[in-house]
C-alpha cells in the first residue's frame, strides 16, 4: 500500500513566528499538523502558554516564579562569591533550589508553601521539572552535567516553608505555650 503525501507549509493565524506544517495522507484522507517554532523568536509568556497545553502539571505562575526566583539566585550568589560576578554564571539544581526556598519565603512569607502548592509545585523535583520544561524550549540552557535528579529533594517543604514560622519554644511536653488571657 502507497500513500500520497501533500506538505503545505503555511503560517498559523495566532503568531507569524510559528511555522505549520500539514501533512495530508491522500487516501486515508489523514491530516497532520506539525508545528516548527523558532523559540528565540517568541517571548517568555508565548512559551509558557505552549507548554501549559503541553503539560498542565503546573500553573503559568509557577514558571513565572521559577525565571524571577533563577534572577534572584544568579544575584544572590554574585554577591557572595565576588570571582562567580565576572564570568557568565550556571546555577546548579542545588543552588536554584536554595535560591527559590529563599525567594519563595522573601515573597510570600508563611504563606510561601500554600501559593506554591496551589501552582501545583509540591516538592523540590517539580521545580526540576519546570526547569527541564524551559530546557527543552531553549528558554534555558544546560550542561552535559545537568540532570533532573539534581533536583531531587534537597529539602522537604515542610522544613523550608513551614518549620521557620513555628514557635521557637514549644514547652517540654511537645505543646506550644500561649499567652494566658486576663480574666475580667
Amino acid at each position: 500500500m502507497y500513500f500520497t503525501f501533500i506538505l503545505q507549509i503555511g503560517f498559523v493565524s495566532v503568531s507569524d513566528r510559528v511555522v505549520c506544517l500539514r501533512l495530508l495522507i491522500a487516501q486515508g484522507g489523514v491530516v497532520c499538523t506539525l508545528r516548527l517554532t523558532n523559540m528565540s523568536d517568541l517571548d517568555f509568556n508565548e512559551i509558557v502558554n505552549l507548554i501549559c497545553k503541553e503539560d498542565a502539571r503546573y500553573d503559568r505562575k509557577a514558571y513565572y516564579f521559577l525565571r524571577e526566583g533563577l534572577d534572584y539566585a544568579v544575584k544572590e550568589l554574585k554577591k557572595k562569591d565576588g570571582e562567580r560576578s565576572k564570568q557568565s554564571l550556571h546555577v546548579s539544581g542545588a543552588e536554584l533550589l536554595t535560591g527559590l526556598r529563599t525567594y519563595a519565603l522573601d515573597q510570600f512569607g508563611p504563606l510561601a508553601m500554600t501559593v506554591l502548592n496551589s501552582w501545583g509545585v509540591n516538592r523540590c523535583g517539580d521545580f526540576g521539572e519546570i526547569v527541564f520544561n524551559l530546557i527543552e524550549y531553549n528558554v534555558f540552557s544546560k550542561t552535559d552535567k545537568d540532570r533532573r535528579e539534581d533536583f531531587a529533594e534537597i529539602y522537604t517543604f515542610e522544613d523550608a516553608f513551614v518549620k521557620p514560622f513555628l514557635p521557637k519554644n514549644p514547652r517540654r511536653d511537645g505543646s506550644v505555650s500561649n499567652p494566658q488571657v486576663p480574666s475580667t
